[in-house]
């Protein structure tokens, strides 16, 4: 029997908690802007740059470029799509704009993703 058709009999026997299922609807924000996020720092390049301002709080668009190996167009492009989603945030300074994350939610999401990469190669190399 397949896994689908097992929770069909299951859910045909004991039903779905309807009190459960609607107090988690209830309480399920609405997620889209979320995923959206995740999505933002699902590229690689836009990772590495927020990861960059966990390291140093602010940096120029300059900076980035040299840090992503990109032209400063290219880290600008990034940047301002960082910024539009609220995870970074910019302010100029003569020629210059210097950006820096939005806040410490942004910091920390970086931050937890590469400490959790961290330990998941820690583990797949303790088998080798």
């Amino acid at each position: 029997m397949q896994a689908k058709d097992m929770c069909e009999v299951r859910c045909e026997v004991t039903k779905a908690n309807e009190d459960v299922v609607l107090s988690v609807k209830k309480q399920m924000p609405e997620l889209e802007t979320a995923a959206q996020i995740f999505k933002a720092l699902a590229d690689e390049t836009r990772l590495k740059i927020a990861y960059a301002l966990t390291i140093e709080e602010e940096l120029c668009v300059c900076d980035v470029g040299e840090i992503i190996g990109s032209s400063t167009a290219t880290a600008s492009h990034h940047l301002r799509f960082l910024r539009d989603l609220s995870l970074a945030k910019s302010r100029r300074k003569g020629k210059l704009v210097y950006y820096s994350l939005a806040d410490h939610h942004v910091n920390a999401l970086v931050k937890l993703a590469y400490e959790h990469a961290i330990e998941e190669g820690a583990k797949d190399g303790e088998g080798s």
